[in-house]
């Protein structure tokens, strides 16, 4: 891709602006993917923890769709990549999703229920 994570093919949706004279707040607009928690469980606490970290380094946008159970945040710049990719796997021991033909969803049990 035209942009990522150094190490990963994939979890980036590299998004630039044509145009970017035009429209400058979304001269950089990328996409990624974070791939669910073990068993496709979500916390309130973990929602709250992504949604902070994505408002921190991201538009704040998201969007939740599909069967994967990845979550899409949408709109970040290049140099903020990094910084999320550090934030997301070393303080909240989440990882990208979307790891290209690799890996695709992995979901493991959580436990007795």
């Amino acid at each position: 891709g035209i942009v990522g994570v150094f190490g990963y093919g994939g979890g980036i949706v590299g998004r630039y602006a044509d145009v970017p004279e035009q429209f400058p707040g979304v001269e950089h607009f990328h996409t990624v993917r974070v791939a669910q928690p073990s068993s496709k469980y979500y916390s309130t606490e973990n929602l709250r923890k992504l949604m902070d970290l994505w408002e921190k380094h991201g538009s704040g946008m998201t969007n939740f769709h599909g069967s994967t159970g990845v979550i899409i945040l949408l709109g970040t710049r290049t140099e903020n990549l990094e910084p999320f990719f550090w934030d997301l796997t070393h303080d909240m021991g989440q990882d990208l999703g979307g790891s290209g033909s690799n890996l695709r969803t992995p979901a493991n049990c959580i436990g007795q229920s």
